[in-house]
């Protein structure tokens, strides 16, 4: 009898949890999580052909013009996808596990973060992170990201930077790219680790294809000139 009990206090509390959850507010953010990362996906060195394929049917897209412009199809779609985030941030606030569960909570954070607009709504994405609305990790992330766009030290590491340039000696142009300047860079570790990061930045830099070195904001304005 006890047994019964408990299954039925299960039921009803998955039952109640369910109801708090906007069903349709959760699959219009699932299909723009789809789109912003099956584009990204096509750009992995990784893929299997069966695996492109299958995204090119499902995205409705021709391999050949996609891959004539691939970035130019994907900042469309980008644009696009942050006109319906900035609309459903404008009705709802930020969309997080309480309206839509879980992984949709992540995907405004997805789209604001490929945007110009992080600076418009990181503060909605620090209280939805406070709120325990959205992995604090993430929000991590976003500052990060702010920080870097604004030419000022990053805090976690978490960004890597890459620019064109024309080598002083050859005169040829090469990418580089690297782990922007960290803040207090003997902390780093530290610091991600106390919000949940699963890596050192050295790991993660690795991850991201890239050395990581120590670089200071000064430095990095004398290697970009």
């Amino acid at each position: 009898m006890k047994q019964i009990f408990v299954l039925v206090s299960v039921l009803l509390t998955i039952n109640s949890i369910a109801q708090t959850i906007n069903m349709e507010l959760k699959e219009k953010l699932d299909s723009i999580f789809f789109i912003d990362q099956s584009l990204r996906e096509l750009l992995d060195n990784d893929i299997t052909e069966t695996r492109r394929n299958e995204l090119f049917e499902l995205l409705g897209l021709d391999n050949g013009i996609f891959y004539s412009n691939p970035w130019a199809i994907i900042n469309h779609q980008d644009s696009i996808n942050q006109e319906k985030i900035i609309e459903i941030i404008s009705e709802y606030g930020y969309p997080g596990k309480s309206l839509v569960g879980e992984p949709s909570n992540e995907t405004a954070w997805y789209v604001i973060q490929h945007s110009q607009y992080i600076e418009n709504y990181f503060p909605f994405i620090k209280k939805a992170g406070e709120d325990g609305e959205l992995p604090i990790r993430l929000v991590a992330m976003m500052e990060d990201r702010l920080l870097m766009n604004k030419g000022e030290e990053q805090l976690y590491g978490t960004q890597c930077y890459g620019q064109e340039i024309i080598d002083k000696n050859t005169g040829e142009k090469k990418w580089i790219y690297f782990i922007w300047p960290i803040k207090e860079p003997e902390k780093v570790n530290s610091r991600r680790k106390a919000l949940g990061f699963d890596t050192t930045v050295e790991e993660n830099a690795k991850r991201l294809g890239v050395n990581y070195e120590i670089y200071t904001l000064e430095e990095i304005k004398e290697m970009l000139k």
